[in-house]
């Protein structure tokens, strides 16, 4: 509950959620509990029964938890954030663990940087090292740069989140220390996550813990981000811009009479990974379009992008039913996260090793034990 940040109250509200004979306090807060009643608090805290009858008393340690190593985040965090972040953190250990055990030296050879260096400049020299080759496959894209980030000892998890899931994470991404990101899928938009991705990146490298829920340049408040918020932002961006950026700074203003420079946002964002309206985010900053102007251009971005998912919708549902009607069953597989190199060259380690079993390789990479194989050689 000290992890979480949930009081008695809040949590026998949600133990309560369309339950006929409510629970009070000493069905939960007692010597003894019911079964049904502890595997109802697991569902919210997700730490296995186990965990609530070992005898030694949990302990409040801040190598356990950014919970517990910070009190304030750039994100007001919902109970299936905590959540993501808490299986994260576990993750972390059993990672770092394994990889001692194995033998494997995950030190930081990137330098840590400061607030006061330019990140414009901090973005050149780091492209050097992290930025991939450049593809048009965005989804290609960021598993490059996934693999760039595990050469250099960074390890970077993906999560993604059903349909169905009843509280989704209201955050985009976060860093952990010494080197871990994690991020969560945005299907329809790799942009956004290959922003997210430079963006906790600009974290890693100034070495600053943060949970956030609005990483993006799609932020016309940038004035009420924090320092380091704003740095990392500005170094995200030009990170990715690189030589194009200079191209942004020499538009002149956007109204429309030039188009709003459409053909030459379309082009940069084509060659760079920036969504057009994050690139027009950055013409707002620059002062170089209106806010009108910018709110104008932004909404039809964001109503054509709504048309396109509208679309998609619907002709998944007629392949669905298409499948269906011609008694074949519909193909829905779910999107899998992309696997760092890292945490899988040290999980095969640790398989090796006999550290863990061929189950416990399955199950840290979510995988059917007949496909193995695949992720052995």
């Amino acid at each position: 509950m000290t992890l979480y940040g949930v009081t008695k109250g809040e949590l026998l509200k949600r133990l309560n959620v369309k339950r006929k004979n409510p629970l009070v306090e000493t069905d939960i807060f007692n010597e003894e509990i019911k079964l049904s009643i502890l595997k109802k608090i697991d569902s919210v805290f997700h730490k296995g029964l186990s965990f609530y009858i070992d005898p030694k008393e949990p302990t409040q340690s801040r190598e356990e938890s950014i919970f517990f190593r910070k009190d304030n985040f750039n994100a007001k965090l919902n109970l299936g954030a905590k959540q993501i972040v808490t299986k994260f953190e576990e993750e972390k250990i059993s990672f770092s663990t394994l990889a001692k055990l194995s033998d494997f030296k995950i030190k930081r050879n990137i330098p840590v940087f400061k607030i006061t260096d330019n990140p414009e400049t901090v973005a050149t020299e780091i492209r050097k090292t992290l930025y991939p080759e450049f593809t048009s496959d965005k989804k290609e894209f960021l598993k490059n740069f996934i693999s760039k980030f595990a050469e250099n000892n960074i390890l970077v998890f993906e999560f993604i989140e059903t349909h169905n899931k009843k509280e989704k994470a209201n955050i985009n991404g976060f860093y952990l220390t010494p080197n871990v990101i994690v991020l969560k899928r945005n299907q329809k938009s790799f942009s956004r996550e290959i922003f997210t991705l430079a963006h906790e990146l600009g974290h890693y490298l100034l070495n600053e813990e943060e949970i956030d829920d609005n990483i993006s340049e799609i932020n016309i408040e940038y004035d009420k981000l924090n320092k380091i918020e704003r740095w990392c932002n500005d170094f995200a961006y030009f990170f990715l811009a690189e030589q194009y950026s200079k191209v942004i700074e020499k538009l002149d203003t956007a109204n429309s009479d030039n188009d709003y420079h459409h053909d030459s946002i379309n082009e940069v964002s084509k060659h760079t990974h920036l969504s057009t309206i994050s690139l027009y985010t950055r013409l707002l900053l620059s002062n170089k379009i209106s806010p009108v102007n910018y709110k104008q251009v932004t909404d039809e971005i964001l109503t054509s992008i709504k048309d396109w998912e509208e679309r998609e919708k619907e002709r998944l549902e007629r392949e669905r039913q298409k499948a269906i009607d011609e008694g074949r069953t519909p193909q829905a597989s779910a999107p899998k996260p992309i696997i760092s190199p890292l945490y899988l060259k040290t999980l095969q380690s640790a398989l090796y090793n006999n550290l863990i079993n061929e189950a416990d390789f399955c199950r840290k990479l979510n995988v059917k034990p007949e496909k193995i194989g695949k992720y052995l050689t």
